[in-house]
């Protein structure tokens, strides 16, 4: 298997994915609800995930695919040892549906059960996050890493309601916000988990958590933020799950542990 091959495939496939992306977010869309009304789906979602699916498997005809669209139509989630592609085509879809530019294309490749290969982009902004596994992590080309804070009075914390209105889930949250806003510097939140973690490997943002994702929204950002020097761990404490929906991305060991140690857990239905 030729990672390098693999890699210049699917960045080729995400920089025309980005092209749809930016030439559709002002336009009037075909918007589809899914599990619940803030969980959307447009006819670019389900665009861009062709789009990738196809020039991947027309170039490499025995790799597999976990996509969200794919996945949301009734497909089950089956991780083998074959080259698999987990794709989120708009992370952010309600972003997207309002014009917000904080949206991306995210898609990691598992080989063996180990994430080899992350990338994120979001084309409105021109913000293009690339890791590989034991290679480092990259924004546009130039190097990134965590910021290394330590200490949670210090740390810019990313938080998301999520796309589930869950009344249990919903609660955990509010509370966790609570919890957190009195002891972190700040709170922020871009509407995508992918990019949310990506300001984490950047720097930009010491922390981030979420309940209730799916591991295409992570899966990327994941490689990303351990190549950028992070840590990614289950919000517990314990080793980071990414079929569990749950995600605690930090930019040190002793900042994720005195944030696990403050959270109020929640354990959605694993993918």
């Amino acid at each position: 298997m030729n990672l390098d091959n693999f890699y210049d495939a699917a960045f080729d496939l995400v920089k025309q994915a980005g092209t749809i992306i930016r030439e559709k977010i002002n336009r009037p869309k075909d918007v589809m609800i899914k599990s619940c009304d803030v969980d959307l789906v447009t006819e670019t979602d389900k665009q861009v995930e062709k789009l990738f699916m196809d020039g991947i498997s027309a170039k490499f005809a025995d790799h597999r695919f976990i996509g969200e669209e794919t996945t949301s139509d009734g497909a089950k989630i089956q991780l083998t040892d074959a080259p698999t592609w987990i794709i989120d085509p708009i992370d952010g879809t309600m972003n997207f549906v309002h014009g917000l530019p904080h949206t991306c294309i995210s898609v990691a490749l598992v080989i063996n059960k180990v994430t080899e290969i992350g990338i994120v982009y979001n084309p409105i902004l021109e913000q293009l996050f690339t890791a590989r596994r034991g290679k480092g992590a990259f924004l546009n080309g130039t190097p990134i890493k965590v910021s290394g804070v330590k200490e949670l009075k210090k740390a810019l914390l990313m938080v998301e309601m999520g796309t589930s209105r869950d009344p249990e889930k919903m609660k955990v949250v509010m509370e966790n916000i609570q919890i957190l806003t009195s002891k972190v510097h700040g709170l922020r939140t871009l509407g995508s988990a992918a990019l949310n973690m990506c300001m984490v490997a950047l720097g930009g943002a010491d922390a981030n958590f979420e309940f209730g994702i799916h591991v295409w929204d992570i899966a990327a950002g994941d490689l990303i933020v351990r190549e950028a020097g992070g840590v990614c761990i289950d919000p517990a404490g314990g080793p980071l799950n990414i079929f569990s929906r749950r995600v605690l991305c930090v930019s040190s060991s002793e900042l994720a542990q005195e944030i696990s140690q403050l959270l109020i857990q929640y354990y959605p239905e694993e993918d």
